[in-house]
């Protein structure tokens, strides 16, 4: 039975601190499957409205996993929820008050749960979040062999290089083969690779940090990745719009196809020059150039059609 009733959990990596709105009644469980299960017995047959919780990187992927197909779970910024405990006037910053302010989040704001995790698309996301750590890796032993003068050191270097080299390519591998096992993704993926700029490496990011592609409006999917421009003015004061949140690796990922797009597809070149003309700084008509190719990716996906050139 469904209750309008908000709950909020604090994570740590040990312990999960648990608060009901409704009766304000609280409990801590240990951060591991046993605490889980002793946390939906806590709860018993009435489901909540919504459990609270926020991103806390590797803590909270336990609990969120195990939990999203059973629990209507909502994960909310950690600074979001900061500042709605000070705008209440706690200036105390414990897991318990931290648990209740969750529960209050969520309640005062109405949040909705989020869709229950696809696991396939977790397994993917983990196999490209082990491909940015061998890429750093990599990166990292070719700066290093620049300064590497003793030929021993260097051969051990360049062997590890190759070592990554092969490793990435075996993972790379793996994310194609899972890009393909669902049809609907395999699509998805095709219609993203006939996007002048967008190559393997940019549709597969795209699909695994936004999956709700092809389900958004314009607005939003610039919003999600954080390339919608946020106005500041008060009173007669305007200052410079810019960008912020959103999907800093899916950001990074759109920049090279950017620069590919002005040079090789016709409508993102003459609105990038278009820019550059009006004065434009080329970083901001660059980051017009990202915005609207992530745009018509939405568009394509949820049209279900592949990018044609105009006039063809």
């Amino acid at each position: 039975m469904m209750t309008d009733d908000s709950i909020g959990i604090d994570i740590s990596k040990d312990f999960l601190d648990a608060h009901r709105l409704s009766d304000g009644g609280t409990a801590c469980f240990p951060n591991a499957p046993t605490g889980f299960r002793a946390l939906s017995a806590w709860l018993g047959e009435d489901i909540p409205a919504r459990v609270v919780f926020e991103a806390t990187g590797p803590y909270h992927r336990r609990f969120e996993r195990a939990l999203s197909r059973q629990l209507p779970l909502a994960k909310v910024n950690p600074l979001q929820a900061r500042r709605f405990a000070q705008a209440c006037g706690s200036r105390v910053k414990t897991d318990v008050v931290d648990a209740r302010m969750l529960a209050s989040f969520g309640n005062a704001f109405a949040l909705a749960p989020a869709q229950p995790i696809n696991e396939k698309q977790n397994e993917i996301k983990e196999l490209f979040s082990a491909r940015g750590a061998l890429i750093k890796d990599r990166t990292r032993l070719i700066n290093r062999l620049q300064t590497q003068t003793l030929a021993l050191v260097r051969r051990q270097t360049k062997a590890r290089i190759e070592q990554l080299t092969r490793q990435l390519k075996a993972l790379q591998q793996d994310i194609n083969v899972r890009l393909q096992d669902c049809p609907s993704r395999a699509r998805a993926n095709a219609i993203l690779r006939s996007i002048p700029g967008i190559g393997e490496v940019a549709a597969a990011t795209i699909l695994i940090e936004m999956p709700e592609v092809g389900t958004l409006d314009r607005k939003k999917a610039a919003s999600l990745t954080g390339l919608a421009p946020m106005t500041q003015q008060s009173g007669k004061w305007r200052g410079k719009a810019s960008i912020q949140g959103g999907h800093k690796q899916l950001r990074d990922a759109l920049y090279m196809p950017a620069l590919v797009a002005v040079k090789h597809n016709p409508d993102m070149c003459t609105k990038y020059q278009s820019m550059i003309k009006q004065g434009k700084p080329q970083k901001v008509a660059l980051t017009a150039i990202m915005r609207k190719l992530i745009e018509l990716a939405n568009t394509l996906v949820k049209a279900d059609r592949e990018w044609v050139q105009n006039g063809t």
